[in-house]
């Protein structure tokens, strides 16, 4: 039995530390929940990109930067997860600021599921009897949920699909976890800087704020992001997909218990019943994972 230790229990302290952080997110935004969400998604995409660049000089990235430009067999795709994590943060800072905190959670609940379909679909990682159930089961639960609305649950759907999508490139493309995130926001920083300067002429949009706290919270949207999706590429390079969608359940669960606890989101009974597909599809995928990860009978030569 070959069992995980260093690069693998580094990879399992990043994940715990990432999606810890992604849990306790809506707080954070909910504290600037007076400003639109596209002014939030400004502010976090510039001053990402700044704690960014700083990172990349601290650690002597500047060389991998390079690197990176120079070869548009990464470069490219990381369009791609730029694209990914701008419309992934705008969607959820919506949700958050509309009241969603408990959509955002269920999206979040069901991208371990993703991970395992697109690590079948595009990695080759097999997909065990238990896992494809699992799979199963999480989309009934979404399916009956937009049957008793009425509409998809767009929210759900695209954090999963678009978080998804982000973690696959970023496992397959070698981009250090620093550099790849000033690339990525770095690129999304001019058009975040356009859209801030077209509410500035549009409406009343000035920096800094009146309030002092308000003007400490934006600065520090750079390091609340910085830290988890580091924490995140870094468990990414160093455990398999479908590990590393296990841990998934740390951030929605979080979320899950501010939505209907802290911020009194309405829970009806056809989000008890996708919850509980949800839930107990997890529970599948969590009992197949320790069931292939249980220690075999020791041989003769391990024995000796």
């Amino acid at each position: 039995m070959k069992y995980e230790t260093g690069s693998g229990l580094a990879g399992i302290g990043y994940a715990l530390a990432a999606y810890t952080l992604w849990g306790v997110a809506p707080v954070y935004w909910k504290a600037l929940g007076d400003l639109p969400a596209v002014e939030l998604l400004g502010h976090r995409v510039v001053w990402s990109a700044l704690l960014g660049i700083l990172l990349v000089a601290a650690t002597r990235g500047g060389r991998e930067l390079r690197v990176l430009l120079s070869s548009r067999r990464r470069w490219v795709p990381m369009l791609a997860t730029s694209f990914l994590i701008g419309s992934n943060w705008l969607t959820f800072l919506w949700a958050v600021l509309h009241d969603q905190v408990l959509a955002t959670s269920l999206g979040y609940y069901i991208t371990p599921l993703v991970n395992v379909v697109f690590g079948l679909l595009f990695l080759r990682e097999k997909l065990s009897r238990w896992q494809g159930a699992a799979a199963a089961l999480a989309a009934v639960g979404i399916l009956q949920l937009t049957i008793a609305v009425g509409e998809l649950p767009w929210v759900t759907v695209y954090l999963a699909l678009s978080f998804g999508c982000y973690g696959l490139i970023r496992k397959v493309v070698p981009v250090n976890p620093v550099v790849g995130f000033a690339f990525e926001t770095s690129l999304l920083a001019p058009f975040a800087l356009v859209m801030l300067l077209t509410l500035a002429a549009t409406r009343d949009l000035d920096f800094p704020k009146p309030d002092a706290m308000t003007n400490l919270l934006l600065i520090g949207s750079g390091a609340f992001t910085a830290a988890p999706l580091l924490c995140f590429n870094s468990a990414a390079k160093r455990l398999r997909l479908t590990t590393l969608g296990f841990f998934q359940y740390i951030a929605p669960s979080i979320t899950f218990v501010m939505a209907v606890l802290l911020y009194d989101e309405p829970f009806t009974r056809p989000h008890v019943i996708a919850f509980g597909c949800v839930w107990v599809a997890l529970l599948l995928y969590g009992f197949d994972s320790m069931r292939r990860a249980a220690p075999s009978a020791p041989s003769e030569i391990d024995r000796e």
